[in-house]
Parts: C-alpha cells; sequence; structure tokens
C-alpha cells in the first residue's frame, strides 16, 4: 500500500457541527481506521488543517487530538501548495467569500450548507467552481441518515407503489438562554447574521425530496418568530430577527405533495427529533433518523371513525420495523469518503455546489412565499 498525505484546510471547527462532525467523527476517525482505502493500492491520510478566527481555541483542540497544524491567517494557508482541500463550515454569512478565494487558489471545495446567503452568490460559487475545473461538493448528511437509507431502499424496491404524499416534522424546544442555555447559538435567530430556520432546514428539505422522490416544482411557506427575545452566549437579552418556525408545502415533481414542519418552538412528542411519513398507493413508511417502519398494503387495517367509544386498536403495533440488512457508518463521515474518492479517484459525486445552490434557492423562494402569501413555483437553475 501506497500511503497519500492529504492535507485539508478545515475552516470552522471550534463551532459544534464543524468539530464534532466533520472532524472528530469524520476526518479523525479516518486517521484511527488507518486512512481511506482508494482500491487501488493507495491509501489516503487526512492531514487537517485547523483555521478560524480564535488562536487559543484552535490550539486547545489541536492538542486534546495531537494534531499540528493551526492557523488564522485563511489566505496564507490557501496560498499553501501543499493543502489540496478546502473545508467550510463557518457562519453562513462568512462562506461565501472564503469558498470564492478558495476556488481562486485552486482549491477542491467541500463545505456545509447553505452554501451562500442568496441564489445568486450560490449560483456564482458553482460557476466559478466549474470553469476553474475544481472538483467541488456539498454536505448533504441527512440521506445517510440509516433511517432514511431505509427509506430510499423502499423508494427504490418499489415499495409504496406510487407515492401520493410525505409528511415530515422536524424540531425540538431550544431555550431562550434565560433560565437554561440555548442548545443553538444565537446567531441562529439573528437575520441579519445569517440565522432563521428556513436558511437552515429547507435547503435540507431539498436535498430529501429530490433524492428520495422528486424535483421540487412549487413551494408555499409560513415563516414566523415565535418567540421574539432570547439571550445570547453573554446572558444578555437580544431581539430575535430571524424566523424560529416554518411551515411549508411542497408540490413534487411527478404529483406527489409533501408538506414539513420546522420548528425550534416545539417539544418533541414522536419517536425521533425528525421523521417522515410517506404513504403511497401500496403501503406506508414512516422514518426518522435510525428507524424505520412500515404498514404494507396488504396488512392495512381498516380503522371506522368513532368518537364515542375509546379507540380499540393500537395503531403504531400495526407497523413493522425495516431491517437494518447492513451496518451504518456516521453519515458525514460517509459523505466524506464519497467526496474524496471523488477528488482522488474520479468516482461520482452528484452533491455539488450546483445541488448546493437548489437548496439555497428553495430557502430563498420559501422566505418570499411567507412575505408575500402565496405558492411560488421553483424553477429549474443550471450553471
Amino acid at each position: 500500500m501506497t500511503r497519500k498525505t492529504v492535507r485539508i484546510a478545515m475552516n470552522g471547527v471550534t463551532g459544534r457541527m464543524g468539530y464534532r462532525q466533520h472532524l472528530v467523527r469524520s476526518i479523525l476517525a479516518l486517521r484511527e481506521q488507518g486512512g481511506l482505502d482508494l482500491g487501488d493500492g493507495t491509501v489516503l491520510w487526512p492531514e487537517p488543517v485547523l483555521l478560524g478566527r480564535r488562536e487559543h481555541a484552535l490550539r486547545e483542540i489541536a492538542e486534546r487530538h495531537g494534531l499540528e497544524h493551526v492557523s488564522t491567517d485563511v489566505d496564507a494557508v490557501l496560498a499553501d501548495d501543499s493543502v489540496d482541500l478546502y473545508f467550510d463550515s463557518q457562519v453562513t454569512s462568512a462562506r461565501e467569500e472564503s469558498i470564492k478565494k478558495a476556488i481562486a487558489a485552486g482549491k477542491h471545495i467541500y463545505t456545509e450548507k447553505p452554501t451562500a446567503t442568496g441564489l445568486a452568490g450560490a449560483l456564482e460559487l458553482a460557476r466559478l467552481a466549474h470553469a476553474r475545473g475544481i472538483r467541488h461538493g456539498v454536505v448533504q448528511d441527512k440521506i445517510f441518515l440509516p433511517g432514511l437509507l431505509k427509506l430510499k431502499r423502499l423508494v427504490d424496491g418499489g415499495f409504496f407503489g406510487r407515492v401520493l404524499s410525505v409528511r415530515g416534522e422536524f424540531g425540538y424546544w431550544v431555550f431562550e438562554g434565560d433560565w437554561q442555555p440555548a442548545q443553538r447559538p444565537s446567531w441562529n435567530y439573528r437575520a441579519e447574521d445569517g440565522g432563521g430556520i428556513v436558511v437552515d432546514m429547507f435547503p435540507h428539505w431539498e436535498y430529501v425530496l429530490h433524492e428520495l422522490f422528486g424535483r421540487v416544482r412549487s413551494v408555499q411557506a409560513l415563516a414566523t418568530t415565535h418567540i421574539p427575545q432570547r439571550w445570547d452566549e453573554q446572558d444578555k437579552p437580544y431581539d430575535a430577527t430571524a424566523d424560529d418556525a416554518a411551515y411549508g408545502i411542497f408540490e413534487l415533481e411527478g404529483g406527489a405533495i409533501a408538506q414539513i414542519n420546522s420548528s425550534w418552538a416545539v417539544r418533541v412528542n414522536r419517536d425521533e427529533l425528525v421523521e417522515f411519513q410517506v404513504d403511497g398507493t401500496e403501503g406506508s413508511a414512516v422514518a426518522g433518523l435510525r428507524r424505520c417502519r412500515v404498514q404494507h398494503r396488504s396488512a392495512t387495517p381498516k380503522p371506522v371513525w368513532n368518537p364515542d367509544i375509546p379507540a380499540t386498536e393500537v395503531f403504531r403495533d400495526q407497523w413493522h420495523e425495516v431491517p437494518d440488512n447492513g451496518d451504518f457508518d456516521n453519515g458525514f463521515k460517509a459523505q466524506w469518503e464519497l467526496f474524496l474518492k471523488h477528488v482522488y479517484a474520479d468516482a461520482p459525486y452528484p452533491w455539488d455546489l450546483l445541488a448546493g445552490a437548489r437548496g439555497v434557492q428553495l430557502a430563498e423562494l420559501g422566505l418570499k412565499s411567507s412575505a408575500e402569501g402565496r405558492r411560488i413555483d421553483v424553477p429549474e437553475i443550471s450553471l
């Protein structure tokens, strides 16, 4: 085996997602398993270069994990020819400009979403990367969750027949920050800093719906701010200027209708933090992060509406568990592996910056739909 070291500039690893999912559970996990086998006698060895604004935080992370390279100078790292790849998990408002610089420096791009604060910027990134001839990919982690992988297995196997509808519920109660610390950073609730649940979650719903059921053709949404005041990391009150809940209806190519509620102001009364129910002519399924349960047409009961007597059926017991039928790795790590193989072994990778732009487009049109109180068509975009 030949070991090839790949230096990856990782910008934003002091944040929760950048640190836990991308650095620890993806890149460091790849190192712990001995690198990434490309199948041709080459093993990739990822060498992260930690980037950010707070040097002391970067050094603390580096010392904790035995890493050598940290920097607060993005331009200097991008000018380093030994760095092949740039990864971005910064706050959304800082991402677009940094990715532009990385493209100009000829680095391959892998980034969290949304890729930009608006569709024009997201499309520009995709076009710049295409013109530069670099490889580029966008994190689309939800489709790598065990529950959704099982759901895709059902779709691919024709279990549903014709898909009629998709109903999604996502969210949990994020504490305001006054009497219990918030679980999310305060910038998430300031529109001027790129916050808002539409901007955060509609890009996820775009690729989940697109990959499993078909392209989104129209959107009708209502976005609102249920909690108007919150407390920041310094225990100071601030006005929440971004939406913390959104209720969307999406018409899909092929005729299916999706309804997805997203909220940071909801208390969970379901099995998982996100669940999708898919109903088709031949069967139905309910999928979450890990589990997926089904009810086939042949085993569907015949309930009768009667509000005068207690329910005589335990409806949840009438569904059957879809087996794992395999081992499921961390979804972020699985996608990192696919992207690295795309860059260094020419493997296919469909989730590029144009796919990321579709997510930004849906969020932008969702906010427009909410502001104007109407359904809006979602046109196809291209380079």
